[in-house]
């Protein structure tokens, strides 16, 4: 019989896999602060599915790759060492977009200062995976939640409720993954610990 909660909790991972990460993040900016972003209302959507597919879709592919070569065991990457190539050439890919956007799209700086620091939560979740496995999943939400505290300051509380949405659905995702056992509850503390970290000292630092 069908685990109707497994099932659940599996569909809430996959909607809010750490690779949608930047792209849910450009949606959200659009709608509630789109003088962040300096795209017009009309535009951010297909801003968004470019955003999806530079940092979602080609990842992505390259992970099945390295499952198809036998590089990785899962696409689930459930033990440790499996995640640290992959990990790897995501890191890399990041970095090469985040120079991209840097030097051909300089006139949206502040899009190019969130996707550094996009590229500075992969780096730190590839570092700390050679020592001990972190949710990832935890860290996103974690991040996503450490760039709006301090731009809803700066947006004079605009951003307030999707925060309170990011805590409510980091809550629910942590709680997914606890039930699928494909994590502890230290491994999803730390993980959303880290990526807060990184994603509020990073605004800090850039902006």
């Amino acid at each position: 019989m069908t685990d109707p909660i497994r099932t659940a909790s599996r569909l809430v991972s996959y909607l809010f896999h750490p690779l949608l990460f930047t792209t849910y993040l450009v949606i959200l900016l659009g709608l509630f602060m789109p003088r962040f972003l300096l795209i017009p209302p009309p535009a951010i959507w297909r801003f968004a599915g470019f955003v999806a597919v530079i940092t979602f879709v080609f990842p992505a592919a390259n992970i099945v790759m390295l499952k198809a070569f036998g590089s990785v065991r899962s696409l689930e990457m459930e033990e440790r060492r499996d995640r640290i190539l992959p990990f790897l050439m995501i890191t890399v890919f990041y970095a090469i977009v985040s120079a991209m956007f840097f030097y051909k799209v300089s006139v949206n700086v502040n899009f190019n200062k969130i996707m550094l620091i996009a590229t500075a939560m992969v780096a730190v979740a590839t570092l700390v995976t050679f020592f001990f496995k972190i949710s990832i999943h935890s860290l996103a939400m974690g991040g996503a939640l450490g760039i709006l505290l301090p731009l809803n300051k700066v947006a004079e509380g605009a951003l307030l409720y999707p925060a309170v949405t990011i805590i409510v659905l980091g809550g629910l995702l942590m709680s997914a993954r606890l039930y699928l056992q494909v994590h502890t509850l230290r491994e999803v503390g730390y993980g959303a610990a880290v990526g807060f970290l990184v994603g509020f000292f990073g605004m800090i630092a850039l902006f």
